[in-house]
């Protein structure tokens, strides 16, 4: 092999192991992704039940059922559409009815999401973005 050749195939090899690693990492990426959406959007876009979303919007007035320890279960609705919601562990402090939350978890076969996760907001000027952007497109957010 002449030096030429020799500098071609090293850096053909490195080229091809980027590839592969950076293939590798897409591909990790791609399956740690959860979509953010709004109970109004699953009736546009049906979830598979054990896909990994991220739910958010408002927590429906009088929806809050709290069950054994830790176990709760609430509605999440945009205002036109509620999702049922169960979650078991330690809410926020913050969490309250008609008060925003993102959770993040999946549909089990009846259709209920199981959250395995659950924000609220922290203080009362303040609002996850895609929540707050997608609540005013409804019109049910308004600002203070």
């Amino acid at each position: 092999m002449t030096r030429k050749q020799k500098r071609l195939a090293i850096i053909g090899g490195a080229v091809g192991f980027l590839a592969v690693a950076t293939g590798l990492t897409l591909y990790a990426l791609r399956q740690q992704t959860s979509y953010f959406y709004m109970p109004g959007d699953l009736e546009e876009r049906p979830v598979a039940a054990g896909q990994r979303i991220r739910l958010g919007g408002l927590v429906e007035k009088g929806s809050i059922l709290r069950g054994d320890d830790t176990h709760v279960r609430f509605a999440v609705t945009d205002g036109a559409t509620s999702v049922m919601v169960t979650y078991s562990g330690i809410l926020p402090d913050l969490f309250r009815e008609e008060q925003g939350v993102v959770t993040e978890g999946s549909f089990n076969a009846d259709h209920v999401f199981v959250a395995d996760s659950v924000l609220a907001k922290h203080d009362e000027n303040y609002m996850p973005k895609e929540v707050a952007n997608s609540l005013k497109e409804k019109g049910v957010w308004q600002e203070n």
